[in-house]
């Protein structure tokens, strides 16, 4: 049986530019136990959600691929703000399209 959540471990380790070995480290664990659960063999137990969560910095729903609510933002929706706060200097064009500032 594979685990889905092998998957969404290494995208968001990838987001994260983070190695194997690095999250591995940051965890107290092998890194073949990373590779293990990115490869579906087994999964992470429920005391390893929250320190994956936090070396991951991404919330439980995410990384276990479920959605609390429809208040919930999808990934493409936390890329997009991610995005918008790195760009600062397009933050008043951006609120300006959204109708959310004057235009100057």
């Amino acid at each position: 049986m594979k685990y889905e959540i092998g998957a969404r471990i290494r995208t968001y380790r990838e987001k994260a530019r983070m190695s194997q070995r690095e999250l591995a480290n940051t965890l107290g664990v092998s890194n073949t136990r990373i590779s293990n659960w990115e490869q579906g063999v087994n999964r992470p137990d429920a005391e390893m959600i929250g320190a994956l969560c936090h070396a991951l910095n991404v919330s439980p729903s995410r990384l276990l691929g479920i959605r609390i609510s429809d208040r919930e933002l999808t990934d493409k929706e936390n890329d997009i703000i991610d995005a918008y706060r790195q760009k600062p200097e397009m933050q008043h064009a951006v609120d300006v399209l959204l109708g959310l500032a004057e235009d100057k």
